[in-house]
């Protein structure tokens, strides 16, 4: 079960680097200027290839995280901190979907978010991580 634990960390934190730095370029494709047609084609590449290789890091780190659920579960009985641990995991499901959301915006000139608020945005991740390592590590309930 170790080699589990291991191999889910290390793609949770995969992950999770993508999740972080995406919502960067975004703030960076806010702020293009409207005539900069090489810069912008250049940052929605890099946002594009980031977005797909972060999605396939999240794929083993939910199906080695559901593993371990399965097992600690069935092993345990785990207390309140795992059931909030797995709704959170569901808002960072939630918040990468909502980059593919903002990157097609992107793509079809639609964007209406200022700079500002993707840099807003790009701070829940970290939020997210954080509250998550303490729910697992301290087990508080």
């Amino acid at each position: 079960m170790l080699w589990i634990k291991a191999f889910h960390i290390v793609f949770v934190a995969a992950w999770f680097a993508g999740l972080f730095y995406l919502p960067r370029i975004f703030v960076n494709l806010a702020m293009v200027p409207a005539d900069s047609h090489a810069e912008r084609e250049r940052l929605l590449l890099m946002a594009r290839k980031l977005y797909r290789f972060t999605s396939l890091l999240m794929i083993p780190a939910i199906g080695l995280g559901l593993w371990l659920w399965i097992a600690y579960w069935w092993g345990t009985h785990a207390g309140g901190w795992l059931h909030a641990k797995i709704a959170l995991v569901v808002l960072v499901v939630g918040y990468h979907h909502m980059c593919r959301s903002l990157l097609r915006q992107f793509e079809q000139f639609s964007n209406q978010r200022s700079d500002r608020w993707f840099r807003v945005f790009n701070e829940v991740p970290v939020i997210l991580l954080i509250v998550i390592v303490v729910l697992v590590v301290v087990k508080p309930f």
